[in-house]
């Protein structure tokens, strides 16, 4: 996943399965060129599947690339050594190092960074282990990030979600579970629509994207979910509520 912030590549969003086929439409956009790309990425923790695309970006293996990720501040072992432990044999059969593009991982927290025209704001979420959410800023529009969000039992906010989603164009947010699949893995650190609507609904945001579909999910499941959500009484106070799908593009203009 990616946001198109003008001039230049995107900023990609965590490093999953579905940057490989980012990194092939990339390498292949003519306005890019064929020379070495300076790509940004955002990543929100650690789990495998935020993390295992990173090997198979075709722009981090050409010679000159760089690749800056901004990913959370870990305690014990450090950011980039924590991604060295888990992209080496006997795990993967190379190493981050391998890679003939460079990658720099940089420690973030409760920041505000600048990225090219974008301005960025980074929150901790509730999920399991440390965990980041993050708002992009660019020409007036704003889309928040909450990939994985450990859903309360009373549906009460913590403080950084709401930071994130304030008056956003776009939420992107963590919906994987149905209440019945919630009720049983209530402490596994992801929430229903139900409660990612709650989010976008009481920050004020314009459009929600649900996001995080549990793999067990065929796209009936997806759609039964979607309708349930855009049937919600909160729901009406959001302009849309839409499923995130591979290939999905949303236009959000300028303000």
């Amino acid at each position: 996943m990616a946001v198109d912030v003008g001039a230049g590549p995107p900023i990609v969003l965590d490093l999953g399965t579905g940057l490989r086929p980012l990194g092939d439409a990339l390498a292949a956009t003519p306005a890019l060129g064929d020379g070495p790309l300076e790509i940004t990425s955002l990543l929100t923790h650690l789990h495998w599947d935020h993390l295992i695309g990173l090997p198979f970006f075709v722009p981090a293996h050409r010679e000159g690339g760089t690749m800056t990720v901004y990913g959370p501040r870990q305690e014990g072992p450090s950011l980039p050594e924590m991604v060295q432990n888990m992209v080496r044999p006997p795990f993967f059969p190379v190493q981050v190092d391998d890679i003939p593009g460079c990658i720099d991982f940089v420690e973030v927290d409760d920041d505000d960074l600048a990225i090219g025209p974008a301005k960025v704001r980074v929150r901790r979420i509730p999920h399991v282990g440390t965990n980041l959410g993050f708002r992009i800023e660019v020409d007036g529009v704003s889309v928040a990030y909450l990939s994985d969000h450990q859903q309360s039992d009373d549906f009460s906010l913590a403080r950084g979600a709401l930071e994130l989603c304030d008056g956003a164009d776009l939420v992107i947010h963590d919906s994987q579970y149905t209440d019945a699949e919630y009720a049983v893995k209530a402490t596994w650190g992801h929430c229903t629509p139900d409660y990612a609507v709650h989010v976008a609904a009481e920050s004020g945001a314009k459009t929600l994207a649900l996001f995080h579909h549990d793999p067990t999910h065929a796209d009936d499941q997806v759609d039964a979910m979607l309708e349930r959500a855009q049937g919600l009484s909160n729901a009406g106070r959001l302009g849309a509520v839409v499923a995130a799908k591979e290939g999905l593009t949303l236009d959000l203009g300028t303000s």
